[in-house]
């Protein structure tokens, strides 16, 4: 059992760890943290760019990955506290968008403004018991590559988004989504879908 493994197995000891690793009451991590342990263990790829405004709260113990010729604009918030957050080559994450970890995103992404994607979830089942002391579920976000969501979207855990697809504004995104489909709505539905015989996208009813 390696170090790691060690401190997660002991809660107490995992308690203590992350107390020294992240401000109090918050998911930022310490300046220690940000500036001596993050720039060795995360990637960030040739002429990849986080703008100045963005809010990083990733740790040293989950992975984060932005790839070559990639964005993250002003004003998003990227968290890989409780699973890896991994962004392809020349993707671009729009302003105010918030993702949430367990999240990979494949390569030539475009994400509009202010979208939500969150792999958490907190526990509710307890009534004794406020849903932030509840033990937390995660399921893996995948976008994959080519896909353009438009601005105001909500991905749910556990989805994933096909190759090429199309997601429209305002949709709230509960069920995978196929590759070459446009998708649209609350909850989304598709509406088209690539025909690769006739080479058109035909609306479906």
């Amino acid at each position: 059992m390696n170090l790691v493994e060690k401190i997660k197995a002991n809660p107490r000891l995992k308690k203590f760890v992350l107390s020294l690793m992240t401000q109090k009451n918050q998911a930022r991590p310490r300046l220690w943290v940000k500036w001596f342990l993050n720039p060795f263990v995360h990637k960030k790829g040739k002429n990849a760019r986080i703008c100045r405004y963005t809010r990083m709260d990733v740790m040293p113990f989950n992975n984060f990955v932005l790839g070559d010729n990639s964005t993250i604009e002003d004003f998003c918030t990227i968290n890989n506290g409780v699973g890896d957050v991994l962004i392809g080559r020349r993707s671009r994450i729009g302003m105010s968008n918030v993702l949430i970890g367990p999240v990979t995103i494949g390569n030539d992404v475009i994400l509009a403004q202010n979208i939500v994607m969150s792999g958490l979830n907190h526990g509710y089942e307890d009534i004794l018991l406020p849903p932030h002391d509840q033990p937390v579920s995660k399921k893996s976000i995948t976008v994959e590559n080519e896909v353009w969501i438009g601005a105001n979207v909500v991905v749910v855990a556990g989805v994933t988004i096909g190759k090429h697809a199309i997601v429209a504004a305002g949709s709230i995104v509960t069920k995978n989504v196929p590759a070459y489909s446009v998708v649209a709505g609350n909850p989304a539905r598709i509406i088209k879908q690539y025909n690769s015989v006739s080479g058109k996208w035909d609306r479906v009813s």
